[in-house]
């Protein structure tokens, strides 16, 4: 693979722990991961769950196991694509370079729907040039996926949006192996919102709706 990667431009480093991987990407802030599930320290799961607290980086799981339930918790922990051995080491660049051309666009900042700098609803507040939000003046600490996850929602307030409608406003592509990302980002801006997740409801079978006053 290194031989591949050098040849598309792409370079990289290596770590054989989990935990080292970890400081790797805290000092490094690499564009992409690629994790196996099998590493000593700490397990690829871990890696993946930790990576997501402080960052929207692609991450692909490269490994083994092929189980479904293992795919799965792959796509809640926040993967962005789950490949099992064997694999081809040219498919493996070309979703490479799909998932860094994908994060190149949609890290850009989201623009304003109109000229407000600040977007408020009761106690929510969200700064649209600084890119914040805080609740009842407490700052929330979200990754950036999650502030324009939630800006969509408040835009969008009271109107239910399917998966596939947020997949494509929010991350700015469409494709049914990425779906559990929603669920996943949802699910931690509830933990953030506190007291306020009940503002977004889940509609089984078809979505979700943020349900606050208008």
């Amino acid at each position: 693979m290194p031989i591949i990667w050098r040849e598309d431009g792409l370079d990289w480093c290596e770590c054989a722990r989990g935990d080292l991987a970890l400081d790797t990407f805290r000092e490094h802030a690499p564009q992409l991961v690629i994790l196996d599930i099998l590493m000593p320290g700490l397990d690829g799961y871990d890696v993946c769950e930790e990576i997501r607290t402080i960052s929207d980086v692609p991450v692909v799981f490269l490994t083994a196991k092929s189980e479904e339930d293992d795919k799965l918790l792959g796509y809640d922990l926040g993967a962005d694509d789950y490949i099992t051995k064997p694999f081809s080491p040219k498919v493996l660049t070309a979703k490479i370079k799909a998932l860094l051309k994908r994060a190149e666009t949609t890290n850009k900042a989201v623009p304003s729907e109109t000229s407000d700098e600040w977007v408020q609803v009761e106690d929510l507040t969200l700064d649209l040039a600084a890119r914040e939000a805080s609740l009842d003046g407490t700052p929330l600490a979200l990754s950036a996926k999650e502030f324009d996850l939630l800006l969509h929602f408040v835009r969008n307030r009271n109107r239910v949006l399917n998966r596939d409608m947020l997949l494509d406003a929010v991350w700015g592509y469409d494709y049914e192996g990425y779906i559990r990302t929603v669920d996943t980002h949802v699910k931690r801006l509830r933990q953030k919102l506190g007291v306020r997740a009940e503002w977004i409801v889940t509609l089984r079978g078809t979505g979700y709706r943020m349900k606050v006053t208008p």
